[in-house]
């Protein structure tokens, strides 16, 4: 026993420094609270030099006991990973239990599902991060031991600053060997109603597809931007039966997430939705490994990318052509006479229009003299039309030009 608790030693945070960093747990730094107790923030010494950390203080009368509490940090401090929540420390005196973690800016997943500002792009990208944390706990490198996360959900997510995924919450994980295609454990039933694996929830049989059908609810949730249940007339009611039908009757445009469907690729949301809907197969057999979910979303991702792509290059495309400079006829200075296109005329109107120059349209005079006066060259309008510059900044821009122009002995107009 004693050589366990010296195996993480290194990690131990005295109480005192946290009540510190959390001013005693003061409200103020209270970011969230759930099954197991509240978290707090607040900034801590370590080797990395200062940090703002996440400090989990566990509740005992809420079921997270002794053995979930060592659990987690076992599980976190063998089985490092850039998409499992980091470790910092932990405080085991005068009776708390305190885990520390690296501090998750945008906090959970569930809360970011019906936010309209992220995009499917975005989604996709946690995504493939919280597939490849599970990937690695199902198979992890270098060891025998596979790790059966039991209660992942979008509220086990966390976001960091950048968007990037990490999954939380392993208090609750088992270990069973990792060179069986098919770990079956017998376990006391634990997780989350709603995204529970009907074969853990009948018979408690506890399989790495376990796993697998919760993360399957997981991107349902982040395909139609809600959590997987609701409660009606005072009722619990989950809705992955009614994503599974709307999957069936080709009817997935009925239950995306509102503005979604017109960012996406098609070919990037049928990837998608067919890996999540194997994901909740009925039959474990069925249901991909983790490993193979990481391999569909990559390219879901990828076609999505493109797409982007391929869009924005014709969108750019579109502006430039409206935007587009006729050749300009250059001649020397001392010619008589200088000719302009009415194209090039049109242009420096539009552009004029567009810098707030005044132009009285009923007035032809007028037009000309405005004309009459711009002295410039192809680079100014185009950086002009393009970057949409003020009427201030036009005028710099092409008072830097004339003078490059005078120069040179050439001029556009006069």
């Amino acid at each position: 026993m004693a050589k366990f608790f010296n195996e993480f030693k290194h990690l131990k945070i005295k109480l005192k420094e946290i009540k510190s960093a959390t001013d005693n747990f003061g409200d103020n730094n209270l970011i969230g609270r759930g099954g197991f107790g509240k978290v707090y923030k607040g900034t801590i010494s370590h080797s990395t030099g200062k940090r703002m950390a996440a400090f989990k203080r566990l509740d005992s009368k809420l079921g997270q006991g002794n053995s979930e509490f060592w659990k987690e940090i076992t599980m976190l401090s063998r089985y490092p990973h850039e998409n499992l929540v980091s470790l910092l420390g932990y405080c085991d005196e005068g009776g708390e239990k305190i885990l520390v973690y690296e501090f998750a800016s945008r906090g959970s997943l569930d809360g970011h599902l019906s936010d309209t500002a992220l995009t499917w792009m975005q989604r996709l990208r946690i995504c493939v991060d919280i597939a490849r944390g599970l990937s690695y706990l199902h198979d992890p490198k270098g060891t025998q031991q596979r790790v059966l996360h039991r209660d992942i959900k979008s509220s086990n997510i966390l976001l960091d600053e950048n968007w990037n995924a990490k999954v939380s919450d392993l208090g609750l994980s088992r270990i069973s060997p990792a060179n069986q295609e098919h770990t079956i454990v017998i376990s006391n039933m634990v997780g989350t109603v709603g995204y529970l694996d009907p074969l853990y929830l009948e018979m408690g049989v506890l399989t790495k597809e376990s796993d697998v059908y919760s993360f399957g609810v997981v991107l349902f949730e982040v395909l139609c931007g809600r959590l997987c249940y609701e409660y009606r007339n005072s009722r619990l009611q989950t809705l992955v039966r009614m994503w599974k039908k709307s999957y069936n009757e080709n009817k997935l445009d009925e239950i995306i997430f509102q503005g979604m469907l017109q960012q996406m690729d098609p070919s990037s949301l049928e990837r998608f939705s067919n890996i999540a809907y194997l994901c909740l197969h009925e039959d474990l057999e069925e249901r991909p490994t983790m490993a193979e979910v990481v391999i569909e979303l990559e390219i879901a991702l990828e076609h999505q990318m493109t797409y982007e792509q391929r869009i924005n290059h014709e969108e750019m495309n579109r502006i430039q052509e409206k935007a587009e400079v006729p050749p300009l006829i250059y001649i020397p200075k001392e010619e008589p006479e200088i000719l302009i296109s009415k194209e090039q005329a049109a242009l420096v109107l539009n552009a004029s229009r567009r810098f707030r120059y005044t132009l009285d349209l009923k007035k032809e005079e007028e037009k000309k003299e405005i004309i009459a006066k711009i002295r410039t060259h192809a680079q100014v309008i185009r950086a002009a039309y393009h970057h949409q510059a003020s009427a201030e900044g036009f005028t710099v821009m092409f008072n830097k030009a004339r003078e490059e122009g005078e120069k040179s002995g050439k001029l556009l107009f006069q």
